[in-house]
């Protein structure tokens, strides 16, 4: 579980700084567009890809799988197609799919 997380993590800073980089423009636009509208999404595809084995509930990691494979076949359709906008769907589905997994420790 710790490797996961480990792997997971660096996945997620890696994945951050491609967003990061697109958005400040640091290369050329083609380069910027390819690191943060690509792969950023791959990358937090992969992240969820990882992470779905260890939801609490099947139907949790079947959503968290779905929201892996929407993240990367979004990322790899053409920018402007308005298709490859599941790619962000994807992304919030995995997002609220991973704050909905945490445990609750209400006392």
């Amino acid at each position: 579980m710790n490797n996961q997380q480990t792997t997971q993590g660096v996945i997620s800073i890696v994945a951050l700084l491609c967003l990061v980089v697109g958005w400040f423009d640091l290369f050329s636009p083609d380069i910027n567009i390819l690191l943060s509208r690509r792969v950023f999404y791959v990358l937090i595809g992969i992240s969820f890809f990882l992470q779905a084995p260890f939801m609490t509930t099947k139907n949790f990691m079947y959503a968290m799988y779905a929201a892996a494979g929407l993240c990367i076949v979004g990322a790899l359709f053409p920018v402007d197609w308005k298709i490859s906008g599941i790619k962000t769907l994807g992304l919030l589905g995995g997002i609220i799919l991973s704050f909905s997994n945490r445990p609750n420790y209400r006392k």
